[in-house]
């Protein structure tokens, strides 16, 4: 072993997350000796599962979306063990509860779309041609051109103010972490491409199932989990109980805040902060796999995960997950517990709360002109990567990754 430590890497990879994952994968696979430092316990990054008394809890609620192109190319499916969502949600509006569909998937429910009982004629048709749009066209096309927010995109596509409010802003409002709709339209169009392209799952295992599979595909050694880095230094990196590891090619593929602290003087935007709560019944509020959202927005979605996989709470335990915007003031479980109560239309007394999540910078503010990739380049021979630095996704933290390696091996190439 500590012959394997004295000569000189190739490459360290900085954070276990899915951009460095993807990029110490493409990093390997290209024949370079590769290194991936992890300060936590465990890969994953944001995307990390926990395991409690019998509980199968995310940090934080997230859904694993099938169309994402990096998943494609990168993840054989099968082996997470994907359960759907109905492809839909169930909207609560000052009119009562819409459900809004996919008649293409779902045609027996086609009917919930009839104009008058959940949107007008013209609200149905700017939507069906927004999504049509948005599903047939290349994605390079949606990234190109000017930007603006999703707001005015909305807007300018012939829905009403009252399908957005209504409908479209309490359901995007927890895909942006935002209620404003102030995010790129670039990355708005993306994402509505993928959901109506795509299916919304959860792996049986959690959604840290995503980032182990990752890193099982690396070669043995590559991870180094619970090594936190200090400093990146002229020669390599610095590990905070001092050593030192050299490296002719560092990549930073942390969160914005980190990586600043390890690059000074790079760019940080905005994060958005989020709060799930986990709660346990002894029944499920709803007996269906569908997500709920609420046009108060009081709560940004809400849904009892154990109809989508039972495997998330133990036999007999209905497991509900809803998220917030923001942290978790005192006070703030007990009026999203009120919420409930009305939503669902129980007595949400008895409910256990299992766990708190509040994930801080779970998105980047991608407020336009917002590039949907940017150079990972930052001086020679460091680099970084992460979602902050293309799309706060799935497929923008794998893209970013991808990235990075490609510009590392072209650099060495031409060096």
């Amino acid at each position: 072993m500590a012959g394997q430590w004295s000569r000189r890497r190739d490459a360290v990879v900085i954070g276990g997350g899915l951009a460095g994952l993807a990029c110490a994968l493409d990093l390997s696979r290209a024949g370079l000796l590769v290194e991936l430092y992890e300060a936590g316990d465990e890969v994953g990054g944001r995307m990390r599962t926990d395991r409690r008394d019998g509980f199968v809890l995310d940090r934080g609620f997230q859904v694993f979306n099938t169309a994402y192109p990096q998943v494609k190319r990168r993840l054989p499916l099968r082996e997470l063990r994907l359960r759907p969502f109905t492809p839909g949600v169930l909207a609560h509006t000052p009119s009562g509860v819409a459900r809004i569909t996919d008649p293409t998937r779902r045609p027996r429910e086609a009917g919930s779309l009839l104009p008058g009982r959940v949107l007008g004629a013209r609200d149905l048709a700017a939507l069906a041609a927004l999504t049509a749009r948005d599903m047939l066209a290349p994605p390079a096309l949606l990234k190109r051109g000017g930007d603006r927010s999703t707001a005015d995109a909305l807007a300018g596509s012939g829905l009403s103010a009252k399908a957005v409010d209504e409908l479209l802003r309490p359901f995007l409002a927890g895909v942006f972490l935002e209620k404003e709709l102030e995010t790129s339209a670039r990355f708005f169009h993306l994402v509505w491409r993928s959901m109506a392209r795509g299916t919304l799952c959860l792996p049986a295992q959690g959604i840290g199932s995503v980032p182990r599979l990752l890193a099982g595909r690396l070669p043995a050694g590559t991870v180094r989990l619970e090594s936190p880095v200090a400093a990146v230094t002229d020669d390599g990196v610095l590990l905070r109980d001092g050593t030192e590891r050299p490296a002719e090619v560092v990549v930073v593929a942390t969160d914005a805040v980190t990586a600043s602290g390890l690059l000074p003087g790079l760019p940080v935007p905005p994060g958005r902060t989020v709060t799930t709560y986990y709660h346990a019944a002894e029944t499920p509020p709803l007996r269906e796999p569908t997500l709920m959202v609420d046009s108060t927005l009081a709560v940004l979605n809400t849904c009892v995960l154990t109809e989508v996989t039972t495997t998330y709470a133990p036999p007999g335990t209905a497991l509900v997950s809803t998220s917030v915007l923001g942290g978790d003031p005192p006070g703030a479980e007990t009026a999203v517990r009120r919420r409930l109560a009305e939503l669902y239309g129980t007595d949400t007394a008895p409910w256990q709360l299992v766990a708190t999540y509040t994930v801080e910078q779970a998105l980047p503010a991608m407020r336009p002109p917002w590039p949907t990739s940017r150079s990972t380049r930052f001086t020679k021979g460091r680099y970084v990567c992460g979602d902050h630095r293309a799309t706060g996704s799935v497929q923008g933290a794998l893209a970013s990754g991808s990235r990075a390696a490609r510009e590392v091996l072209a650099d060495l190439r031409g060096s």
